[in-house]
């Protein structure tokens, strides 16, 4: 059986699609400054891709198709879009890795670290003031028994 006109469109969109997408567009090239910090852009892709075809008779009288028949034209498009947004850089280098974003309103996991960050100090600072409190507490307390 003979390969369909609609399998090499879509063959054909998908080889396209295959050459403008690999995982060098998602991470990029690491690039050395020259300070040493390697930098490395990470960047999201998003694409779509639709095709769609028919075949049109050449009898309007006829309702079926047999094999003896000969092949019907084929009438057929295909379509695709690609999207590419930076999203930031991994930065390596002075023993640590750092993830700097585009968007620094758009990042979960960025707001995440700094909510995470700023609960820890608060529970830090509670926990200091306490113990001031009861340092404070227990030396009034032996200020008054020395007094007897």
């Amino acid at each position: 059986m003979s390969e369909h006109p609609i399998e090499g469109l879509m063959k054909t969109t998908m080889n396209s699609l295959k050459e403008m997408v690999d995982v060098n567009t998602i991470i990029g090239d690491p690039v050395q400054s020259a300070d040493g910090l390697v930098i490395i852009p990470v960047s999201r892709i998003c694409f779509g891709f639709a095709s769609g075809g028919t075949e049109f008779s050449r009898n309007k009288n006829s309702k079926e198709h047999t094999e003896s028949e000969e092949k019907f034209p084929f009438g057929g498009g295909s379509g695709a879009g690609v999207s590419v947004q930076p999203v930031g850089f991994i930065v390596v280098g002075n023993n640590q890795i750092k993830l700097l974003t585009v968007d620094e309103g758009n990042t979960a996991l960025s707001s995440l670290f700094d909510f995470m960050g700023k609960v820890a100090d608060n529970i830090q600072g509670a926990v200091n003031k306490d113990k001031n409190k009861n340092k404070s507490c227990s030396n009034s307390k032996d200020k008054d028994n020395n007094t007897d």
